[in-house]
């Protein structure tokens, strides 16, 4: 019998907590300690787990992956059971044997990791002097070795304002795509409050980036964990007559939907627990205790593929696209089903009644 293809097309896995930088939106929290992570024995037991569901697009997070002596090992395990492995790294340890490394090891791509336009900002950000220089040598070290790279970005208040200057930068570099985060409140983000991007500041730059996206032709770039930008991007191309045409995204897990948690996407702790995104703060069950295809049927996870017992989210027009993000009505709220607190938009049908 052929096998069913699985949903199931990207997975993060937290290879570890450790890492050489103290960042100040981590979602994990990682750092420098005593962190006791899966062994590598444990390691490939996890990855015949996934197998044994899906052949998913197979991302080793952290923390800082490269600080695991046994990372290519896994890299090169994931590669023998056919997924496509990548690599999310800080960059500060890359160099050229890391590089053969990768290839080696079947990884075919990278995602680095700029949150400014140049030191004063990025290392700020990343609370770590050379960090912003560490980065720009990887690009270097990729581009010799011919290893396809992405940049992800993420942005609070503090730097915001090098969004624009930042996206230049990453097309620049030679990146294959950019993709902007506005920081979720989760780990050491949750000390951020204070400190994140305004919903109202939140839909002026998802605007901005839609002007930017329809002018760019030589790199892909698309915001992620920005759901409502879904809405917003119908919402202009209507406004505009609707005659662009987007770009595929062949590298990101999202495709053309917002939320794509439970859907498409899983993250797989140090731990082994299993989350429907990164930033999603509970998780299905545990994968060396419970089959991945139960955790993908379980409740939780298939409250990400029902409209009942949402509210504005369940009757919105741009439902289908867009979703909202049930990380932020979690934390905001305690109530994943709540209303997306970054989006104000009010339904058409509730429009209709009032």
């Amino acid at each position: 019998m052929e096998k069913k293809e699985s949903p199931l097309k990207w997975v993060a896995w937290e290879t570890t907590k450790e890492c050489n930088l103290n960042c100040v939106h981590c979602r994990s929290g990682a750092g420098s300690g005593d962190f006791k992570g899966v062994s590598t024995k444990e390691g490939f037991i996890l990855m015949d787990k996934v197998a044994r569901f899906a052949t998913p697009v197979f991302v080793l997070s952290g923390g800082e992956p490269l600080l695991r002596p046994d990372i290519f090992e896994l890299a090169k395990y994931g590669t023998s059971l056919g997924f496509k492995m990548a690599m999310a790294t800080n960059g500060s340890l890359i160099d050229d044997a890391a590089c053969e490394n990768m290839k080696k090891s079947g990884i075919k791509i990278v995602a680095l990791s700029l949150d400014g336009p140049n030191a004063a900002v990025h290392d700020d950000f990343r609370r770590q002097k050379g960090s912003f220089d560490s980065i720009m040598n990887a690009v270097e070290k990729f581009k010799k070795h011919s290893i396809e790279f992405i940049i992800n970005s993420s942005f609070t208040k503090r730097n915001q304002e090098f969004i624009e200057q930042t996206y230049k930068l990453a097309k620049k570099s030679g990146a294959k795509a950019w993709y902007m985060f506005l920081v979720v409140p989760m780990g050491r983000g949750a000390d951020l409050l204070g400190e994140l991007i305004t919903p109202e500041d939140y839909e002026k730059i998802l605007k901005w980036h839609y002007e930017a996206e329809i002018k760019e032709d030589n790199i892909l770039m698309r915001p992620t964990c920005a759901p409502s930008y879904y809405r917003i991007y119908a919402q202009q191309q209507k406004e505009k007559g609707g005659a662009t045409q987007r770009r595929s995204l062949s590298y990101s897990p999202g495709g053309g939907r917002g939320c794509v948690a439970a859907r498409s996407i899983a993250y797989i702790s140090a731990e082994g627990d299993v989350y429907p995104c990164s930033y999603f703060t509970c998780n299905a069950g545990n994968i060396f205790k419970t089959p991945l295809a139960e955790i993908w049927e379980s409740e939780l996870f298939k409250g990400f593929r029902t409209e009942e017992g949402y509210d504005n989210c369940g009757c919105c027009e741009y439902r289908n696209s867009c979703g909202g993000c049930r990380a932020r009505a979690l934390i905001y709220t305690d109530d994943m089903k709540a209303n997306d607190p970054y989006c104000d938009h009010i339904p058409a049908v509730k429009k209709g009644n009032r």
